[in-house]
């Protein structure tokens, strides 16, 4: 069955959105005015969770019991006291840009690349330190944030102490044992931005999105800062693969049920950041990357400038549905996997996450 609720994190509050015949609409608003950076769609019982980057007062966390109708604060994940000397960035905490509900777990990821855990349903974390206190991780760097910024959190579906995560730019680990242990699984990436006897060092690579299909795990898709790749092992290898009208991006969606298909938001890459000729597309693909489709439909197509970020486009449990959000707050909604798009709304605040719940 379809998903009748969706949810946009914006740079000026939550937004819950509803389908409504053939068309969704735009309905509640929380926090009016904050930054709200990542949220973690209701589960069966109603409870979620928001991120907020509230500036000068520092990165904060919100809980609803009843799916978004009122909101408490709880406590923010925190670094433990930063040892004199220390490598690497202050432990302090600057955005929560990751949520994931694995088992009775909860994950986050946060820039300056911390993952924690929670047990109680986001009341208290953990910080994973094996990942943090691994030496490799004080050679993490910077992306489009001056920090490392861990903002994939892919779960294995039937085995909740598995979980492989994504970091710009550190790469991409996995853990088999809930956060005890850690190993690199960026084996076959490349970073052309690193000096050519380094490009393909896994713990120097920048991914900007890992996503994992759900009914078949083995089977991963990464949108690089250099390329599409995708994983039939797990994560053990990648394979770059070619898409026009560019392989840039942040974005992609990977279809839950068939390991063949995902989604790209494509753009021209570094200095400009923009869609390819001004023009805003979606590509997909349905054989594993061997070919790509260019979907057009009900995008805008001339002087549009809107760049989809890391996890502004999301699909929904069935594959069916796809929502996608834009810097410049564009937000569309497509309900037969890509082939056409309707616009929500052309003025919402800029568009940080989009979740279907």
């Amino acid at each position: 069955m379809a998903t009748d609720r969706a949810w946009a994190a914006t740079r000026k509050g939550l937004f819950e959105l509803r389908l409504r015949g053939a068309s969704w609409q735009v309905e509640n608003l929380s926090f009016t005015a904050d930054p709200v950076t990542m949220l973690l769609p209701p589960d069966a019982s109603g409870h979620m969770l928001a991120g907020l980057n509230l500036g000068h007062f520092g990165a904060k966390l919100q809980a609803s019991d009843d799916a978004g109708q009122t909101w408490r604060e709880v406590a923010a994940p925190s670094f433990p006291p930063q040892p004199d000397g220390a490598e690497g960035p202050a432990w302090k905490l600057e955005q929560v840009f990751a949520l994931e509900r694995a088992g009775d777990a909860i994950w986050c990821g946060s820039v300056p690349g911390g993952l924690f855990v929670s047990h109680d349903r986001g009341e208290s974390w953990q910080l994973a330190e094996a990942l943090w206190r691994d030496p490799r991780r004080t050679e993490w760097m910077g992306g489009g944030n001056p920090n490392p910024a861990l903002h994939s959190i892919c779960p294995h579906p039937t085995q909740p102490q598995e979980l492989l995560i994504g970091v710009s730019c550190g790469g991409a680990w996995r853990t088999t044992d809930g956060g005890a242990s850690w190993a690199l699984r960026a084996k076959g990436m490349r970073a052309d931005f690193m000096p050519p006897e380094l490009a393909g060092d896994e713990n120097s690579q920048d991914p900007h999105l890992i996503a994992r299909c759900r009914d078949a795990p083995e089977v991963l898709w990464c949108q690089h800062h250099c390329g599409i790749f995708r994983s039939t092992d797990n994560g053990a290898s990648w394979d770059e693969l070619q898409a026009q009208p560019s392989s840039f991006g942040f974005a992609v969606a990977a279809h839950p049920r068939e390991p063949g298909t995902a989604w790209f938001a494509p753009a021209i890459k570094d200095e400009r950041r923009i869609p390819v000729d001004a023009a805003l597309c979606v590509t997909r693909t349905r054989d594993g990357g061997k070919t790509f489709d260019v979907l057009r439909n009900g995008l805008p197509q001339q002087h549009c400038y809107d760049l989809i970020y890391r996890h502004g486009l999301a699909v929904d449990d069935t594959g069916e549905q796809l929502i996608m959000g834009s810097t410049t707050g564009g937000l569309w909604a497509s309900g037969d996997g890509g082939d056409s798009w309707q616009t929500v709304s052309a003025h919402l605040p800029p568009i940080y996450a989009v979740k279907f719940g």
